[in-house]
């Protein structure tokens, strides 16, 4: 016993070296790449609400529901949409949702990624037995 008390009170305590104030380094093993995108304001007020516009959306068309069948509408929906999301693509594969677009009522309008989302020339294409294993949480 008299080895282990020796021990611990000549023992130096050791300090977490960190830099601190304006000119902090980024660890990064510890904290990732930094984005200067996510540090970005919006450059036009209604950036955000185009953003949000699908949410928004959602929300009114849930409300407005809900005034006129009642609370088992808007959850059905919200329930079905949840059910529709869960269903995927392999990881390596373009995945569409056409059954999502077809329960918000886009599946007959044309939009921006319908002409200029191409998936053959999508960044998303890559060795597929690595990015299984990623999206399952192996690697």
């Amino acid at each position: 016993s008299r080895g282990t008390s020796y021990l611990l009170k000549d023992s130096i305590p050791i300090i977490e070296f960190s830099a601190s104030g304006p000119f902090e380094g980024h660890d990064l093993l510890r904290r990732g790449f930094t984005s200067v995108k996510n540090e970005l304001l919006p450059s036009h007020p209604l950036e955000l609400s185009e953003k949000n516009f699908q949410l928004n959306q959602d929300k009114t068309n849930f409300d407005t529901l809900r005034n006129i069948q009642g609370l088992h509408a808007p959850l059905k929906l919200q329930m079905e949409f949840r059910a529709v999301k869960q269903v995927q693509r392999l990881p390596f594969l373009h995945s569409s949702n056409v059954a999502l677009d077809t329960l918000r009522g886009n599946d007959e309008c044309i939009s921006f990624e319908d002409i200029l989302n191409d998936p053959s020339q999508s960044e998303v294409m890559g060795e597929p037995h690595m990015m299984v294993e990623h999206k399952l949480g192996f690697l």
